[in-house]
């Protein structure tokens, strides 16, 4: 299975061997852990990398339910889908994006930011639609309270749990393809620190069995950052495309402002009143004064340095704009006014020939044969 045109060979374990062939190699790894399914003397260490562990049978009105909690062997897990998520990243690069970008001919840090907005609206797309599922099969948005009640929640249904460590497994993964992937060093900062700020409120929300309210704020987070992504993809097939980026402005606000009063609700008010508190490691309860202040300036400080970053980026619109329009009207004062074209009749006005002094000139009648 290859995934790009060998132009050139190069020698096996060389650097750019395995940038080139890098998805290919992941993808034999991943077969040999699925053909470990096969054999029963291999297939419960397989199982560990394909199937979230550490499952819980309970009764429930509805009957069996099957819940699950984290534990270390969740690793061997987002281990798996982490190499999943390289396989997928080479299909939709090599099989979408690269074609589009053959046919737009984008300079080279156009090209950069046009391969990343692909893919994370890919990621986005799929992330919200999924979250907005599980949000409404679990009943966390019509039941606001839930968010809170009955603190910690440590047992998760199959789907919750799965949404996490894929979750961590996409945004781990982000990090080895900025060598894969050759993102320049003025990139690399920069996309480093909303990768880095994803991994951690992500585990963040997992860990510490916050894992309702981290399902809201992730989709609130994606829908924005999806119409951030979309704008900038029809910006470069066409600059003309800038009033999705205003859209954009406004959700992006939206969302700031609802993650900032939901966490207050949620963790300033919820937890606060809570009956469960105090810390106590072997029931997951991490409700104590200390790690809610510790949560709430997280998502403060983060709150805040996007908002910060966000009215740098529309001041620097706003002066590319208005330095474009001083340039038009410059330009169009120096253009030489263009005298109308006059014959010996009179001239044209409305696509009608007038005479000099205003009258319509008669027209020379044509003597019978």
């Amino acid at each position: 299975m290859a995934f790009r045109r060998r132009n050139k060979s190069y020698p096996f374990f060389s650097q750019e061997f395995l940038i080139q062939n890098h998805a290919d190699i992941v993808f034999s790894l991943v077969i040999f852990i699925l053909i470990g399914l096969m054999f029963e003397a291999t297939a419960k260490t397989a199982i560990l990398f394909i199937q979230p562990q550490y499952n819980v049978t309970t009764l429930s009105p509805e009957g069996e339910v099957t819940l699950y909690h984290y534990g270390w062997k969740d690793s061997a897990t987002i281990l798996f889908y982490f190499f999943t998520a390289i396989i997928l990243h080479a299909v939709v690069q090599e099989y979408l994006l690269d074609k589009v970008n053959r046919r737009l001919h984008l300079s080279k840090s156009k090209n950069t930011k046009f391969n990343e907005s692909g893919q994370l609206c890919v990621f986005h797309l799929v992330s919200s639609v999924w979250s907005f599922y599980i949000l409404i099969t679990e009943g966390y948005l019509l039941h606001p309270s839930s968010l809170w009640e009955n603190y910690p929640h440590v047992h998760l249904r199959f789907q919750v749990k799965f949404f996490y460590l894929t979750q961590l497994a996409y945004w781990l993964h982000a990090l080895p393809e900025l060598y894969f992937q050759k993102v320049r060093k003025e990139e690399i900062s920069r996309q480093l620190q909303y990768i880095c700020l994803y991994l951690l409120h992500i585990a963040a929300a997992y860990l510490l069995n916050l894992s309702r309210v981290g399902l809201v704020l992730l989709f609130l987070q994606y829908v924005s950052e999806l119409g951030f992504h979309i704008a900038r993809l029809f910006y470069f097939t066409d600059e003309n495309h800038q009033k999705m980026f205003d859209l954009w402005a406004i959700s992006f606000v939206f969302t700031r402002m609802v993650t900032l009063t939901l966490m207050f609700l949620v963790v300033g008010f919820g937890l606060a009143r809570g009956e469960n508190q105090g810390l106590d490691w072997e029931m997951g309860n991490f409700n104590t004064v200390l790690i809610r202040m510790t949560v709430l300036l997280l998502v403060c400080l983060t709150q805040s340095w996007l908002l910060w970053k966000f009215i740098r980026f529309q001041l620097r619109r706003w002066r590319e704009f208005r330095h474009e329009q001083a340039v038009r009207k410059k330009a169009a004062a120096k253009q030489p006014i263009r005298p109308l074209k006059r014959d010996s009749l009179g001239h044209h006005e409305n696509g009608v020939l007038k005479a000099e002094n205003g009258a319509s000139p008669r027209t020379k009648k044509l003597k019978s044969p």
